[in-house]
């Protein structure tokens, strides 16, 4: 859902606590740059750079809504607190998402309903990157990269003292926010600190927007006379509930953040420590799940009943019962929980075709929490035994990311020829536990090199990058066995036997990218891009075995999933005068081995049912249980 202009007030205060400068460098030309290859943003590489100050702006809550209007990017949104960067229809593990240059290691690719964990506020810019130095920093990046820099630990040493205070205010979801942020020099050493902390209720939707639900769901089988009747009442309960202007439920969101950053510089370079904390908690305001299943087949069942009683003065109230209340108080949410140590520096060195040695190791440890409460309605008790005969008394699920990112860079650049080689070496421990664990915990290993370089040739400017992947992860299978007889008593026990299966992936896989590049005149530019990109299979795809609520799906891996390729190339235009200015591509990407989930074809479920069962009882069963779906 994203927030509409016509209902939406925002007010912000920037309150400076130290000038610096003079007159002359607040009017001076302002040259963004690209914090991955350190050429200018206006170079062949095809990259988007939103500044800091655009992001302030905007008044977005997630990083695809901050990038949406950008040209081939756009947005996958599961309510306000959730938005996913799709770039030129790749989404998911396909578009990576960075931070100073190092992997995001959350659980977004687990789900539609996960966020992005990153710290939107008091940054310097956010880069949208395709093309050749995309391969520098993260594999699998078929779509491309999106970096968030934040300039946590300063590279050069901080001119006095500054500061800002900001606060913001949204009528349109009651929503509030404050801000601040501090940077400075205090003898040998630049600090920097930020805090920002949002609360946003739910959003207001004017009367008539939607058309809900239940009402469509009635029409049809209500006569005119017992409609007009269930409609008036239902319109008067909803505008007792909702006032005026109805909500949309479990569209709230919150968060609290803190990043501090220290460092000292020098001839010899720079070395500095951050450290970061991000507490989220939303709303999910639309979701799928085997109780709303159940919840729709009571629904039906209320209906037919109280139809062959020829539309009783109790219609309204058993319809209530059964079909309303059961998800009318509903409270569905997640909470996420995330700490991350960083260690940076350059050091300059004397070495003849090595300037600069870089290097970040990074400790993140991130947590979600998603689950489902019934909240307390007067004169009711909600014990525990009545919200699980409900269905609605579902245990939280914890997914969680454990990992250790290490990252040395050299610099081999050599006049205005550009020279990067990265070795980035990652440990991730990925785990689900609880009600929706659908994936039994997975520990994966990445070690990849990349390389860039970029020449300016006299008719040209050539940019190429290279990369090298290597991948190993380590999970398992859960499966359940059936045994040939069992009675009604033994049914829960038999529906817990779990047994896993040990199981390892193991590949590599290499990347190449090239861009030509030409000006045409001082306003116009042509560019002409040719990659071959891979991807590993994630952690998801090969391992995932279970029922994912939230898209009420059951999900199933392939551990023989094969690498997937893509090949690219596109063609852009671009021209920039004091008035006018515009990008124009043509690109064309063909995809091999491309990994998606599938139906599960009716010849694969009979095959896997009789594999696994040996009566029609058990395949009965076994339907269910497993649905239609799989990798």
């Amino acid at each position: 859902m994203r927030r509409k202009a016509a209902h939406t007030l925002v007010a912000v205060a920037v309150i400076p606590f130290a000038a610096t400068g003079s007159e002359d460098t607040l009017t001076e030309e302002t040259v963004v740059t690209a914090s991955f290859t350190g050429a200018n943003s206006a170079s062949a590489a095809p990259i988007h750079v939103l500044d800091g100050e655009q992001v302030a702006q905007s008044g977005a809550q997630s990083l695809g809504e901050h990038i949406d209007a950008l040209l081939g990017v756009s947005t996958a949104d599961f309510g306000a607190a959730v938005g996913q960067p799709i770039i030129r229809g790749m989404s998911g593990t396909r578009v990576r998402v960075l931070n100073n240059g190092t992997v995001v290691r959350d659980v977004s690719g687990l789900g539609p309903d996960h966020p992005i964990d990153s710290i939107l506020s008091h940054i310097q810019q956010i880069e949208v990157v395709r093309g050749p130095s995309a391969l520098l920093y993260s594999n699998g990046a078929i779509g491309g990269i999106v970096n968030i820099v934040d300039g946590a630990i300063p590279m050069t040493d901080l001119d006095g003292f500054s500061g800002s205070l900001g606060a913001e205010s949204q009528s349109v979801n009651d929503g509030e926010a404050l801000d601040f942020a501090l940077r400075g020099n205090v003898g040998a050493l630049n600090i920097t600190y930020s805090y920002q902390d949002t609360d946003m209720e739910n959003y207001e939707i004017p009367d008539n927007a939607v058309l809900g639900g239940h009402d469509e769901g009635h029409g049809e089988d209500h006569d005119d006379d017992h409609g007009d009747e269930h409609d008036e009442d239902h319109g008067e309960e909803h505008g007792e509930e909702h006032g005026e202007m109805g909500t949309l439920a479990n569209s709230d969101a919150e968060s609290t953040s803190h990043r501090f950053g220290v460092s000292t510089t020098g001839d010899w370079g720079y070395v500095g420590v951050s450290y970061s904390d991000l507490s989220n908690t939303y709303g999910i305001p639309f979701h799928g799940d085997d109780d709303h299943g159940a919840d729709e087949e009571g629904h039906e069942e209320g209906h037919d009943d109280d139809h062959d009683d020829d539309h009783d003065d109790d219609h309204d109230d058993d319809h209530e019962e059964e079909g309303h209340d059961e998800h009318e108080g509903e409270r569905i949410f997640s909470n996420t929980e995330s700490e991350t140590l960083t260690l940076r520096g350059s050091f300059n060195t004397s070495l003849p075709f090595i300037n600069a040695i870089d290097f970040v190791v990074k400790d993140s440890d991130y947590e979600l929490m998603e689950q489902h409460a019934e909240e307390e309605h007067e004169g009711e008790d909600h014990d525990e035994e009545g919200h699980e005969g409900q269905g609605h008394a579902e245990g939280p699920t914890v997914f969680s990311n454990e990992s250790t990112e290490v990252q040395v860079a050299l610099d081999l650049s050599a006049g205005e020829r550009i020279r990067r080689l990265v070795f980035n070496y990652a440990q991730e421990e990925m785990s689900i536990v609880g009600e929706e664990a659908f994936m039994a915990p997975v520990d994966s290993t990445e070690t990849t090199l990349g390389f860039f370089t970029s020449d300016d040739f006299s008719f040209a400017t050539l940019d190429f990058g290279a990369r090298f992947d290597r991948v190993e992860r380590d999970g398992s299978i859960a499966e359940k066995h059936h045994e040939d007889e069992h009675d009604d008593e033994h049914e829960d026990e038999h529906e817990e036997d779990m047994v896993f299966e040990p199981q390892s992936f193991k590949e590599d896989a290499f990347s190449v990218a090239a861009s030509l590049s030409r000006d045409l005149n001082d306003y116009a530019s042509v560019s002409l891009g040719l990659s071959s990109v891979s991807k590993v299979p994630s952690s998801q795809e090969l391992f995932m075995n279970g029922e994912h609520l939230v898209t009420s799906r059951y999900e199933l891996g392939d551990v023989t999933l094969d690498t997937e390729r893509s090949d690219n190339i596109d063609l852009t235009f671009k021209f920039n005068t004091d008035v006018w200015y515009g990008t124009a591509s043509v690109f064309h990407s063909q995809i091999d081995n491309y990994i998606y989930l599938r139906d599960e074809l009716e010849e694969e479920h009979e095959d896997h049912m009789d594999g696994d069962h040996d009566d029609d009882e058990h395949e009965g069963e076994g339907h269910i249980e497993h649905g239609d779906l799989t990798l």
